[in-house]
């Protein structure tokens, strides 16, 4: 029996965290160990806790520790604009940015025939009916600009045509971005979104 053990389990776990390979899993291991009192002890004791009460909102589908999200339940937040997101990373990321003032639904994925992903494979009906209940107005399509995310937006945009305005992200050239390190795609998209100045 290895004298290490226990310790490889937890590496090897930690190498399967997005961002984190096998060597930087074990240097941060290494780590926590050597500081078990500052960092290991605490973050297994936030880990059990996490563990314990963590849950998808039952109303929009992000992660809190409630049934019902803070941004879900927050009057200030019910502006009737929905802003459609693939995952909770992204939901994060839009609020990380601060610009977006209404709610969010997170569909927990897109279509795919491929992977045979269908509309009821994702929460794609549970926005259909928010939007007969929450007396929704916008729905603003944050999807990826990918083929998937692209037919997810399209599908969409026709189940809800005629019954709420349906927008999405702008695309293109990004603040600060140079044309010589732009593909090939961004800098099409943002030809077609071009605007007047």
């Amino acid at each position: 029996m290895s004298s290490t053990r226990d310790i490889d389990k937890l590496i090897e776990m930690m190498a399967r965290l997005p961002g984190l390979g096998p060597r930087s899993a074990r240097r941060a291991v290494l780590q926590m160990i050597r500081k078990r009192g500052q960092l290991l002890a605490p973050l297994a004791d936030q880990m059990a806790k996490v563990a314990a009460s963590a849950r998808e909102c039952l109303n929009c589908g992000n992660i809190g520790t409630e049934d019902v999200c803070d941004i879900c339940r927050s009057e200030k937040r019910a502006t009737g604009e929905i802003c459609v997101v693939q995952d909770v990373s992204d939901l994060w990321a839009m609020e990380r940015g601060g610009a977006f003032s209404g709610r969010y639904h997170v569909l927990g994925g897109t279509l795919s025939a491929l992977d045979d992903i269908g509309p009821e494979d994702i929460r794609i009906p549970q926005l259909v009916a928010r939007i007969n209940n929450e007396g929704v107005t916008e729905i603003i399509l944050a999807l990826n600009a990918t083929v998937d995310g692209q037919t997810t937006a399209h599908y969409i945009a026709d189940q809800l045509e005629g019954r709420v305005r349906i927008t999405s992200l702008a695309q293109g050239v990004p603040i600060g971005g140079e044309l010589d390190y732009l593909d090939d795609g961004t800098i099409s998209a943002a030809l077609k979104a071009r605007r007047s100045i």
